[in-house]
């Protein structure tokens, strides 16, 4: 039988809308079963700490599991190719954080592109470091530091948790942005026992595990390194007041497979948002010395692209390489 050719048009049409309607079917459904979130780090660091708690937030509001799924190892890559590998169906999602930004520039050899291979979902939170140094550097101040550092080249040790880690490239943006020269010694372990004992000057550490030193004298604190002043540590100035342009926050998000359907990021990106309003989940960000970050898809995706060219200049310029 031949059809008209209206009907063979409007068949054509309807063809055409499916899959567009199964998406947007899909998107209102979802999530239909449990989703995880990959952790590209071991159980029991900041970054498996934040995504229990987004996860935990969006089990809440969306009546769905959310698993965390710990997959550590060469340096945040192997946990986040699992994610590029996945369905792009909104039931894998990454944690992304600053070594992904990283690692673009740090890694030749990378057998993904996360700019162009993750979709940005959403950001959840950032946090400052603080540039720390054991109480026998006499240097008081950021400028008296700088001063310091430029009398004795060469001769101050700053430590970090690895090369390329986000305490080595702030320390190697600090270098790079006032020209002092420091030898950098990066640990495979926690750097602060041979900080607080002095054998080491300078750290660029993480708030919540620096604070207790900070406070009891043990350590002191220079600088955050966030362009605001931190909350935790309110009477402590930030670089970007001695050093105009330095900003070096830690940050936390939400990624999934690119070509994930618009409907289910926006889903995601919305609830998100409303967690970080939550006030169980912004006293956990406070204990920890974060603040939230809540940012569109759109917006999110442009602050991991600056982000990656800016590291990329840092590891560059500091001729940064993999253990």
């Amino acid at each position: 039988m031949k059809l008209p050719r209206r009907t063979l048009l409007h068949l054509a049409a309807g063809a055409a809308a499916l899959p567009a309607l199964s998406r947007l079917a899909s998107a209102q459904t979802y999530p239909a079963r449990p989703v995880r979130i990959v952790v590209p780090v071991p159980a029991g660091l900041a970054p498996d700490i934040i995504a229990r708690l987004i996860a935990q937030q969006l089990s809440e509001r969306l009546g769905q599991t959310f698993i965390v799924e710990n997959r550590p190892g060469s340096g945040n890559n192997i946990g986040t190719e699992l994610v590029v590998r996945a369905l792009p169906d909104g039931y894998t999602l990454l944690l992304a954080t600053l070594p992904n930004a990283v690692n673009a520039t740090l890694y030749d050899n990378l057998n993904f592109n996360f700019i162009r291979d993750i979709t940005a979902v959403a950001g959840i939170m950032h946090t400052p470091l603080v540039m720390e140094v054991n109480p026998s550097v006499p240097a008081k101040t950021v400028p008296e530091f700088i001063a310091y550092a430029k009398a004795n080249p060469g001769k101050i040790t700053m430590v970090s948790g690895g090369n390329g880690s986000p305490p080595h490239v702030a320390g190697e943006l600090f270098k790079m942005m006032t020209g002092v020269d420091m030898f950098h010694v990066p640990y495979n372990g926690n750097p602060l026992p041979d900080l607080l004992a002095g054998q080491v000057q300078v750290y660029f550490g993480l708030i919540p595990s620096s604070i207790g030193y900070i406070q009891a004298g043990k350590l002191r604190a220079l600088a955050v390194t966030s362009s605001t002043r931190s909350q935790a540590l309110p009477e402590i100035p930030t670089m970007s007041e001695f050093v105009p342009g330095y900003v070096a926050s830690g940050w936390y998000g939400v990624g999934a497979p690119i070509s994930t359907a618009a409907e289910i990021v926006n889903k995601l990106n919305e609830e998100i948002d409303a967690a970080l309003t939550d006030s169980r989940m912004k006293a956990r960000l406070a204990d920890l010395g974060a603040e939230p970050m809540p940012m569109t898809p759109v917006e999110f995706g442009k602050f991991v692209a600056d982000e990656t060219e800016k590291w990329g200049k840092v590891v560059k310029f500091a001729d940064i390489k993999v253990d």
